[in-house]
């Protein structure tokens, strides 16, 4: 996952020289009788090792879509299953947000000396962590790895595998009241594609009480807690890691990147037809840059003419637009418009945005060479620039609104376009829409990819959207957890930013507080955004 989240620390000290407690002070924990069963280990070890079904008892292992145990009846003492849970909702619980979860987590569970806890945390790593063994066929360190988790209204934890060096199995123990699936805060588990992707969300686990699920942490382990949707219930764990020796990974597939293209040959007349007049004013435009180079962001509000707006706004919602879903889930979750069809007032809006006299117009506003009109900032460019023919700069014209601005009305000249081939500016744009379960995810290859780039976001039909609900963009430093930025959606008001090759974003999920079993409407809320890249 994200090179940005907090990674779970490994400790090399043993489960007995974990202990600060006496023994005595400790309340043994019984684990259920099917694990003194010997045929029944045999059974789970022969069907682990075959990837095949078996049920014995309260145990049962299914190997669809990846290897999996559910214990029931876990812990043999009903009072020692409310004690448990007492002891750990007296923890002190931290908000845990960012773009892969929502939730509340205690600290680490290691050197706690609740007696509950520690017997527990005894069990586990000891006599169960031996059971395991013998079902794996693998020697697991006593590594002690065990949290408590809160999961509550609109709490979410999206997919992904698991994989961190040394992990071999998950396990989760419920401690939760009597649920139901539409309680939300089930375990899902995906099937994947021939890359090795999650593809499709096949079983899921509703949270039972004193139930104790585990699976094996492999190239296939993608799964989610889906959203809690239950006002007033608590989906309280315990859940945590065993750590061993992996199992062997094959290359991780990597997306192509997406494409981009030049500007198209559009001119000035684009702008007059589209933009609020205030925004082509050359002095205006002055303010807008010297504002953004303070902070590398901006946001014009009513950046599109009203009734342009209008307009595409009410088109976008229209059944002639065509959608399709765009993933795979550990990576993103939305809609994205196909390009092919679209109605005319949106067509023309998208190559407003694409075209040559908007990059001009960006450059004007970022002071980013978008254009070739655009000086240079640097000594050696204005230089070279200087040299150049003065033809170029009888042919630079105003753009419309304001005297001595640049303007995008004569195409380069040949020679000057060679000069520039290799960095010519481009762009990659989606048009999207955001409903409930939507989100984007941080990943490895991204961080990889990063460069300086300028992101546009022009937001449509999100009037009543509310913060709460997810779906605003947040800006982070790579490899930190520090939020640099977040861009809310609000209507008609374009949102320019300049990253860096350390800054990543990523896209809230959005909650169930945006659907119609909160908002008491119809239909759930949803919005839309031109989202665009533009490279100088």
């Amino acid at each position: 996952m994200s090179s940005k989240r907090a990674k779970h620390e490994r400790s090399d000290t043993n489960t007995k020289k974990k202990k600060t407690t006496k023994k005595s002070d400790e309340e043994a924990a019984e684990l259920c009788s099917v694990l003194d069963d010997a045929q029944a280990q045999s059974s789970v070890r022969e069907a682990w090792s075959r990837r095949s079904r078996c049920a014995h008892g309260t145990l049962e292992l299914d190997c669809t879509p990846f290897p999996h145990c559910i214990i029931h009846d876990f812990l043999q003492s009903p009072s020692f299953v409310e004690n448990l849970q007492r002891e750990l909702l007296e923890l002190n619980f931290h908000e845990k947000s960012n773009d892969l979860y929502k939730f509340k987590q205690s600290e680490d569970l290691r050197k706690r000396t609740e007696p509950h806890i520690a017997g527990l945390r005894t069990a586990l790593f000891g006599r169960f962590r031996v059971w395991l063994q013998g079902v794996l066929g693998v020697q697991l360190e006593p590594t002690v790895d065990v949290s408590c988790a809160k999961y509550e209204y609109t709490d979410v934890l999206l997919c992904h595998d698991d994989e961190l060096e040394g992990r071999r199995v998950a396990f989760i123990l419920y401690l939760v009241p009597p649920w139901l699936s539409s309680d939300g805060g089930t375990l899902d588990l995906y099937s994947t594609d021939s890359l090795l992707q999650p593809q499709s969300v096949v079983k899921s686990l509703v949270p039972t009480r004193n139930t104790l699920v585990l699976f094996e942490v492999s190239p296939v382990s993608f799964h989610q807690v889906s959203e809690v949707f239950s006002q007033d219930k608590c989906r309280l764990s315990l859940s945590g890691w065993f750590h061993g020796p992996g199992l062997e990974r094959p290359p991780r597939h990597v997306e192509p990147p997406q494409p981009r293209s030049p500007h198209l040959p559009r001119d000035e007349t684009l702008l007059l037809e589209w933009v609020n007049p205030i925004y082509l004013d050359v002095s205006y435009q002055e303010q807008i840059q010297q504002e953004f180079e303070d902070s590398s962001e901006i946001q014009l509000k009513d950046f599109i003419k009203e009734e342009k707006f209008a307009e595409v706004s009410e088109a976008l919602r229209s059944a002639q637009m065509q959608w399709r879903s765009r993933g795979p889930a550990n990576k993103r979750s939305y809609q994205v418009a196909s390009l092919d069809g679209l109605p005319q007032c949106v067509s023309a809006c998208w190559e407003l945005l694409r075209s040559e006299a908007f990059f001009l117009l960006l450059s004007n506003f970022t002071g980013l060479r978008l254009h070739y009109l655009c000086p240079a900032d640097d000594e050696e460019e204005e230089e070279e620039e200087g040299g150049k023919d003065e033809e170029t700069q009888k042919n630079t014209e105003d753009v419309p609104g304001g005297e001595g601005s640049r303007s995008s009305a004569s195409p380069p000249s040949a020679d000057h376009s060679k000069d520039r081939e290799l960095s010519t500016p481009q762009c990659h744009g989606e048009l999207r829409r955001w409903s409930h379960g939507d989100y984007t995810l941080l990943h490895d290859a991204e961080a990889v990819r990063a460069e300086y780039a300028l992101d546009l976001m022009l937001p449509l039909g999100c009037t009543d959207w509310q913060s709460e609900f997810g779906g605003f963009t947040c800006y982070v430093a790579n490899e930190e957890d520090e939020e640099l930025l977040t861009v809310y959606p609000e209507d008609n008001s374009l949102a320019l930013v300049y990253r860096d090759k350390e800054t990543l974003k990523f896209v809230k999920h959005v909650n169930d507080r945006s659907s119609s079993r909160s908002a008491a409407m119809a239909t759930g809320r949803r919005f839309y955004d031109f989202s665009f890249v533009y490279y100088e």
